[in-house]
């Protein structure tokens, strides 16, 4: 906290808008302040270690360095960090990992206006915070099966409009080999084919265009 008791705040986003409007919203509360503001995961990870703020709103999407890349920087340098990560993606795959690198919360920025400032509060106080329609999400599939760094990159493939052919030769792996995996893609996604496989990676999370 800064001298006069005000929860400090690092406000990281990639739009000047959202950021502006982030800095607002904090600074309009009686307890609360920000110190600094990032563009892009890079700058976020100065400005941590030049301020080391109480919490931070840490944007998911972001050039150089995403905030899952960005997170677990931040809890190396400081392993008790306190930091909100703030999206518009509702899938249950990056709400996951972002609380395996120690995220404290989880904020859609359509809820900022409603929540952000409870949301900094209650990390202050060690609390995690999730949206309830994200927690259904998790729970939904809370026993599916994950997929591998394979398997991944064959969606990503897919995604791209790949055939299995230029698949396996991009990743030297045989185009049998590629078969199987969409194959498995497919049932732990349960995808009817592999259009429906893309769609559901996306809404989840597993990938991005």
């Amino acid at each position: 906290m800064s001298e006069s008791g005000a929860i400090t705040v690092l406000v990281v986003d990639d739009h000047p808008f959202m950021r502006a409007g982030l800095a607002g919203e904090i600074n309009s509360q009686p307890d609360m302040r920000v110190v600094a503001e990032a563009s892009d995961g890079i700058e976020c990870l100065e400005r941590f270690n030049e301020f080391l703020p109480d919490v931070t709103l840490l944007d998911l999407r972001m050039p150089n360095m995403n905030g899952l890349d960005a997170l677990k920087a931040i809890r190396a340098v400081k392993p008790d960090a306190k930091v909100i990560i703030l999206t518009t993606l509702v899938g249950d795959v990056q709400v996951y990992r972002a609380f395996q690198y120690g995220a404290t919360g989880y904020l859609l920025k359509s809820l900022l206006q409603d929540e952000l400032a409870d949301t900094v509060r209650a990390a202050m106080k060690g609390q995690k915070r999730v949206p309830p329609e994200i927690a259904a999400n998790i729970a939904l599939h809370a026993t599916d099966e994950d997929l591998t760094e394979r398997e991944l990159s064959v969606l990503r493939a897919i995604s791209k409009g790949c055939s299995n052919k230029i698949i396996g030769a991009e990743l030297g792996i045989s185009e049998h080999t590629i078969k199987n995996h969409v194959q498995t893609i497919l049932a732990k996604l349960r995808a009817n084919d592999r259009t429906h496989a893309v769609t559901i990676a996306l809404q989840r999370g597993f990938i991005e265009m």
